[in-house]
């Protein structure tokens, strides 16, 4: 982390899980245990619990996130969520492009792009999810991945816009709910790369403002030794942040 440059933020992607009822419960046990946080607080709930997590936080540092959004304003998307919508209900962030929506429902750089468009479009902020499957990483071939990923996931977006309302969130996907994590040196590595690729987008200024979290099973334990990291300004918390007690220890250790 580098709190001189830009802000750390610690967000929890709750995938689908918690009921609403579920969702006020651990948010309530959530808010005391992270109140006097040195940084940004997020909880990325299901879509049905967004309302409820709205009203549980209001008057405390915790800002809810969506998890998905579609790129159209309305119209014939059975099943789908507009960016004016999620405003509606008072979702700040949502979570877009994450490894699992990739894997399971087809999502591609492209259309990264354009719901990331419409989210920032309807004035919410994004974070946005890239990195490299194992057998890609295997090949040698992480940073073309993300290089890739990166140029394809942002174009057309301004540097204003990337350096106030998008938080790039580096998954390793083959960390994500297995357990494995890299190691803190292999995430400053790519973090690291992702910041250099940025000021070649953009400029210097855009880069060293980004906030860019790491997301690979992120946890108690590992926390404090992955945001020691200059390059690495936060977490994209799965599993843990279904864990009151975890999930704060995490926030602690980004308070640092």
């Amino acid at each position: 982390m580098n709190k001189k440059l830009r802000k750390a933020v610690i967000a929890g992607n709750w995938k689908m899980n918690k009921t609403p009822s579920e969702a006020k419960a651990l948010i309530e046990e959530i808010i005391p245990l992270v109140k006097d946080a040195d940084c940004e607080v997020i909880v990325g709930v299901p879509f049905v619990c967004i309302e409820t997590a709205v009203a549980a936080t209001k008057g405390t540092n915790i800002k809810v996130s969506a998890q998905n959004v579609h790129w159209a304003k309305s119209g014939a998307f059975t099943g789908e969520i507009s960016a004016d919508m999620l405003k509606a209900v008072g979702a700040e962030y949502v979570i877009i492009g994450h490894s699992e929506r990739r894997q399971y429902f087809g999502e591609t750089d492209k259309t990264v792009n354009m719901r990331t468009k419409a989210a920032l479009e309807a004035g919410l902020k994004v974070i946005l999810c890239l990195g490299e499957l194992l057998e890609e990483r295997e090949q040698g071939i992480t940073f073309e991945v993300v290089a890739k990923q990166l140029k394809i996931d942002l174009a057309g977006i301004s540097a204003e816009d990337v350096r106030n309302n998008v938080i790039i969130a580096y998954e390793l996907v083959w960390a994500i709910g297995t357990g494995k994590t890299a190691t803190s040196d292999q995430a400053e590595e790519v973090n690291k790369f992702i910041r250099d690729t940025l000021s070649v987008m953009y400029d210097k200024a855009t880069a060293d403002a980004t906030t860019i979290q790491y997301g690979g099973s992120m946890n108690a334990a590992n926390a404090e030794e992955l945001l020691d990291k200059e390059n690495v300004d936060g977490g994209l918390i799965g599993g843990a942040s279904l864990k009151a007690n975890d999930f704060a220890a995490i926030v602690k250790a980004a308070s640092r």
